[in-house]
């Protein structure tokens, strides 16, 4: 089992960036693709974005512009720069991966405050 560590997440104001990082425990070819999801107080866990193996990307509408995924094979990572944060990214923060294998992390806090 591939495990998935996030880290990154913290207190930021709005207007400001984080870079949260995913690091697998083993090859991230372990998975078809890896996914960035979010979950606030209250609410249901949501997809922010997307990269396959492949390099294919996507985002939810409410972070097109503002978040990048991208991933570093050789080091097993995958990231998500989040830029101009308002207080509706505070949210909990996970990295799955899924394919074959299924894996989440246990999830990174973002908090964004006014």
């Amino acid at each position: 089992q591939v495990q998935l560590v996030e880290s990154g997440g913290g207190l930021v104001q709005a207007g400001g960036s984080l870079r949260l990082s995913c690091a697998a425990s083993g090859s991230i070819f372990s998975f078809n693709a890896m996914d960035w999801y979010r979950q606030a107080p209250g609410k249901q866990r949501d997809l922010v974005a997307s990269i396959t193996s492949g390099g294919k990307i996507n985002y939810a509408d409410s972070v097109k512009g503002r978040f990048t995924i991208s991933r570093d094979d050789a080091k097993n990572t995958v990231y998500l720069e989040m830029n101009s944060l308002t207080p509706e990214d505070t949210a909990v923060y996970y990295c799955y991966g899924r394919g074959l294998l299924r894996s989440w992390g246990q999830g990174t806090q973002v908090t964004v405050s006014s």
